[in-house]
């Protein structure tokens, strides 16, 4: 599948190793390319659904592109009301951050922009996730254990604190993950 790629050297701009997986899986040949220092502020005033989509166009807009490459940049959001949860900074602010999820309805959004030398199409994914109370040692138990420091909103949801965790999702499991990989599809085979 995706046979029209193949005129395409893929390029994903990423350090995550879910996103390197979910793509793996949709058969896609590419290679990992990241540029450090890019900054992912988003500006002051932006609502909170549309930071994600934001930071992966600021994301592509940092490289430069040959005619032949396909590149893919993403990033993914925890939304809490209004409030932005990035990435936390130590364990104790990712214990915070769950505190806050915990028995909570919160959306992750993920955006997406696949750049080629004719333009940038960028989308976000939006997912609802029901999270069951949970207990200080059970956050405590998670953060020491799995570190997840690297993650939006202090959790992974293919994880063990998916599992005890998540009561329900409304929208797309892979989105949650980092990566909405059916509507990536559905994008891709236009190109």
């Amino acid at each position: 599948m995706l046979d029209n790629l193949k005129k395409y050297d893929v390029v994903l701009a990423s350090n995550s190793p879910r996103r390197r997986e979910l793509l793996s899986e949709l058969g896609v040949d590419f290679r990992v390319e990241t540029l450090p220092g890019i900054d992912e502020t988003p500006p002051p005033g932006l609502p909170a659904m549309q930071v994600a989509e934001y930071v992966s166009q600021v994301k592509a807009k940092a490289y430069s592109l040959a005619p032949n490459e396909l590149l893919i940049t993403a990033d993914t959001v925890v939304i809490l009301g209004d409030e932005v949860l990035g990435k936390p900074h130590d364990a104790e602010q990712a214990r915070t951050m769950l505190r806050h999820l915990s028995g909570q309805v919160h959306h992750v959004v993920t955006g997406v922009s696949v750049t080629t030398s004719q333009g940038m199409q960028s989308f976000s994914a939006v997912s609802a996730v029901e999270f069951d109370n949970l207990t200080d040692d059970e956050i405590d138990y998670y953060v020491t254990r799995y570190k997840p420091m690297d993650k939006a909103g202090a959790y992974g949801i293919q994880e063990w604190i998916g599992f005890i965790g998540v009561k329900g999702i409304t929208g797309s499991f892979y989105n949650v993950m980092g990566l909405p990989v059916q509507r990536l599809y559905s994008l891709l085979k236009t190109l």
